[in-house]
């Protein structure tokens, strides 16, 4: 399927799938709030650790699916496959964005 998603969410897509960790940071502003898998994670810096780890232990790639929008959030679902049991799986991203910059993010 081809949606089309706003700029900085197909950058943040774009990113994810190519594991580039500093242009991945750079989407977010600099006190953003990042919630996956139970765990907390405020400032570009504990998001950058955060992605590394994924990156390092998953080597996940997610593919959108669908895009709706939910009061002040941009949700979108994708298919996330890596090295993770369940893969592929479907998540579901809540994106609450600010001046272009991603200012939350809860994935689920």
């Amino acid at each position: 399927m081809n949606i089309e998603l706003p700029p900085t969410i197909a950058a943040f897509f774009q990113a994810f799938n190519a594991h580039d960790t500093d242009t991945f940071t750079a989407l977010f502003a600099g006190d953003a709030f990042v919630a996956d898998e139970g765990r907390e994670y405020r400032g570009t810096a504990a998001i950058k650790g955060w992605i590394q780890k994924a990156n390092a232990s998953y080597k996940p790639r997610a593919v959108p699916t669908e895009l709706a929008h939910s009061d002040e959030k941009i949700v979108v679902t994708a298919q996330v496959s890596g090295t993770f049991p369940g893969s592929p799986a479907p998540l579901h991203y809540h994106f609450t964005l600010k001046d272009d910059k991603i200012a939350a993010l809860t994935c689920d």
